[in-house]
């Protein structure tokens, strides 16, 4: 199954995920906004997704973290799991 987007779902519990950021990206950014053509709906959503979805919404499936809070947390476990072993 491929998504305008270019996801695709490897695994049925994996559609679930992707739905979800589709529908987040409709009901968050792209109904509440005029876009001048393809341009500009490009960057736009690409700031969305960089500056809001990444950095400020939480995730419940991320323990109520930000994506970025949790990649740091995971980034720190991995190195002190390294450092000791």
């Amino acid at each position: 199954m491929r998504y305008a987007f270019g996801l695709t779902a490897l695994a049925a519990w994996q559609n679930g995920y992707a739905e979800r950021l589709i529908r987040t990206i409709e009901e968050e950014e792209v109904d509440l906004s005029e876009y001048l053509g393809y341009n500009d709906a490009h960057r736009q959503l690409g700031r969305f997704l960089d500056d809001v979805y990444i950095h400020k919404r939480i995730h419940s499936s991320l323990g109520y973290l930000t994506p970025a809070e949790f990649e740091e947390q995971w980034q720190k476990e991995q190195a002190l799991a390294f450092e000791l072993n």
